[in-house]
Formats: C-alpha cells, structure tokens, sequence
C-alpha cells in the first residue's frame, strides 16, 4: 500500500498560527499596562480626581486646595509673632527688616485666606501647630547673635517648604480663588526668602538637606550645624504684585564674613 501524500498547505497554516497567536499576545502586551495601572482601567486616575473634589462656583476644590488654605493660615499664626519678635530682638538690622517683611507679608495673606475660606465654606485653624509651637520657644529662648541665626534659619526652612506646596498648588489647581490665593503666597513667600537669605545667616547647606530628607536641619550652634556666615548676595529687586511693595534691605546690614 502505497503512502498517503502529504497535505499540501498544512505547513502554511502552521506558520499562520503562530503568526496569529504572535500578533495576539503583541497586542494584549500593548493593552495590559493601560488597564493594569494601578489595578485600574485607563482614566482611573482622572476620576479619582474628581472623586476628591468638592464642587464649587469657583471650580472643583481639591482636597490638595483645602490643605494649601489651611497652611497659608497656619504660616501667619506663628510667623506673624516671629516677625514681631525679630523687629525688636534682632541684632542686624537686616534680621529687624526681615522680621517687618514678615509681619507685613502674613498681615496681608492672612486677611486674603480668611476671605478665600469664607467664600469656599472652609474652617481655618486658629492656633499654630505643635512643630510650629517650639519654633517659637527656641526662638524665645535665644538671646542675641544665637538668636539672629535661629530666627533666619528656622524661619527659611518653613518658607521652602511652603514655597514647594505653593508651587505644585499654583501648577494643578482648577479653582479660580485658590489660584489667585496661590499667586499672592507665592510673591509673598520668595519675598520672605529673599529677605531671611539677606540677612547672612542662613545655613544653606542645612536648607539643602531639609529638602532632600524632609529633617529638620540642626538649630544654629547645636552641635553638627554649619556656623559660617557668608554674607548676602546681590540684592534683587522684586517685581510689582497685588502685595505690599517690598525692599530688601542692604547688603551692607549684613554680618561681615566671618562674623
């Protein structure tokens, strides 16, 4: 009995499969990530957006806007006294005018929170936090060149940190008063940091690895804190803004070098 012939076109389907079943796991690669993201479909982030929004007449108001609100207000309840303090304590007259810098920025952004929260429906804090607290015991607690270095650390590491969230509130929000609110901090704030960076006392090295860490950088003359004073840089003049106008004040006012 004479073998049977093999099936012509038998490979070429066989090749076909494969083919077939290539192109199909190609295309459930390209499609997994958009619905494995987060163990969610694509869009799921967008929703949870929305999600966490409180809708307003100004636009929908993030739980990222309210938080912002709370800490524009929590900054003047202890920075505002902080100024006060520095106008009369401070040695330099450089660390006395960035105290005024202080009391004139919160005076105003206090004022522009507390109509904001009242228009959004917002509770406001009404007393510092417990970090907020003992920043202002050891303030308190200084005396003299100790004091100015205190002041113009302390009070330069919680202006970073707020200057950060400003910045990512300023670049996401979709509520029109959080936005304006946002611009004001945000003028007010680089203002405060110019001025505390004039005085020549800041530890830059240490408002480095506050960033980087999220630590709070050893107090001035503690053991392991950086006691160089290297002076202020150039004065730069700040532009117009809805604020009160600013000037910084003197490079001359400052320490010397070394000091």
């Amino acid at each position: 009995m004479r073998p049977r012939p093999p099936i012509q076109g038998r490979g070429i389907f066989s090749g076909t499969g494969l083919i077939l079943t290539g192109l199909a796991a190609t295309l459930a690669a390209l499609i997994f990530p958009v619905w494995s993201y987060s163990g969610q479909p694509a869009g799921a982030g967008a929703n949870v957006v929305k999600a966490e929004a409180v809708a307003t007449q100004y636009g929908p108001l993030s739980a990222l806007d309210q938080e912002f609100v709370a800490k524009v207000r929590l900054a003047g309840l202890w920075e505002l006294p902080a100024g006060r303090q520095a106008r009369t304590k401070g040695t330099t007259e450089a660390v006395r005018t960035a105290g005024a810098h202080l009391v004139e920025g919160h005076a105003f952004l206090d004022q522009r929170v507390r109509t904001v929260a009242a228009q959004l429906g917002l509770t406001l804090p009404d007393e510092p936090g417990e970090q907020q607290r003992g920043w202002l015991a050891e303030l308190d607690a200084a005396r003299g060149e100790q004091y100015d270095r205190a002041f113009a650390n302390i009070l330069r590491v919680a202006h970073g940190r707020v200057f950060s969230l400003v910045a990512q509130v300023r670049a996401g929000t979709r509520n029109s008063l959080v936005r304006a609110l946002a611009d004001d901090a945000n003028t007010t704030v680089l203002d405060h940091i110019k001025v505390l960076e004039a005085t020549g006392y800041v530890d830059f090295d240490a408002v480095a690895q506050d960033l980087a860490t999220g630590s709070t950088p050893p107090a001035a003359g503690s053991p392991g804190a950086s006691t160089a004073s290297t002076g202020p840089g150039p004065v730069v003049p700040l532009t117009e803004s809805p604020s009160p106008a600013y000037t910084l004040p003197p490079a001359t006012a400052s320490p010397p070098p070394g000091s």
